[in-house]
């Protein structure tokens, strides 16, 4: 019995530790080759570094401008995710908690959005930016990932609020509470976890996305973080370190959420099954 038992482990252990390798050697390999010189990456790209050299992620902050593109990332993530969680909330607990005529019709409607892929409404959706002037623009942009992303929040948002004990929100009409002040005092406070959650996935999906920014973002001055690590590409094909180094300033950002929050996104979505 005791054999079985460890074999058993040693079956689940072995693959989470190929999995854990094959997860973190690509940033290790990266951060390696980002603090190497053009010369000692021609000789042996594989070799370990002879020392810490920050001169190719200063190349890439001030003189390519990944400073500027970590700025209009910040912004663009920031204004989106508030507007999402905003909207996404005040959704989820209507459509969670509320009866009303054409709730049903709604949230499927917004289940089915989820399965519209974004390259099929893409060129739809720049002419219209086009012809409204919000191409090129951080209003454009954070327009399209509220409307790209809005579904996915409100699906989470309406599952977690279902759970919540109808009671609750009776008991505050009651007390005088409008519609409103159920949402503020009571509704909010309770789908934090949700919040946080849901927040820091979009946060994610924005940050890493490069399609809807590509196409909504055209001039270099307006490029978000992880465009601009993709023209560096073609910038600097003669010269990976520099490239490295860029890719390495786009990757710090997701992998502290990660280190900082993964309890409370592990929370998040575990809390909308154990309500009620």
């Amino acid at each position: 019995m005791g054999t079985g038992v460890r074999l058993g482990k040693w079956i689940v252990a072995v693959p989470m530790a190929l999995l854990a390798v094959a997860t973190v050697y690509p940033l290790v390999f990266t951060t390696n080759v980002a603090m190497k010189t053009r010369h000692e990456y021609i000789l042996d790209r594989f070799s370990l570094t002879s020392a810490l050299r920050w001169e190719n992620v200063d190349t890439a902050w001030n003189s390519v401008g990944m400073a500027r593109y970590f700025v209009n990332s910040v912004v663009v993530v920031g204004c989106s995710v508030a507007i999402l969680l905003l909207f996404g909330s005040m959704a989820g607990f209507a459509l969670g908690q509320l009866r009303f005529r054409g709730s049903r019709v709604l949230f499927l409607a917004c289940l089915a959005a989820l399965f519209i892929p974004f390259q099929v409404i893409m060129v739809p959706l720049a002419r219209t930016m086009a012809d409204t002037g919000l191409l090129d623009t951080y209003p454009g942009l954070i327009l399209a990932y509220v409307a790209q992303f809005l579904p996915f929040t409100i699906f989470l948002m309406t599952s977690y609020y279902a759970g919540v004990p109808s009671d609750i929100v009776d008991a505050a009409r009651i007390d005088g509470n409008t519609l409103y002040g159920v949402y503020r005092r009571i509704m909010l406070p309770l789908g934090r976890p949700a919040l946080l959650s849901v927040g820091i996935l979009n946060a994610l999906f924005c940050w890493n996305d490069v399609l809807i920014s590509l196409i909504l973002m055209p001039s270099a001055e307006h490029r978000t973080l992880m465009v601009g690590v993709t023209s560096l590409r073609g910038q600097y094909s003669d010269n990976i370190p520099t490239f490295a180094a860029g890719v390495l300033i786009a990757a710090v950002p997701v992998l502290l959420i990660y280190l900082f929050f993964q309890r409370q996104i592990a929370d998040g979505v575990t809390a909308g099954s154990t309500k009620g």
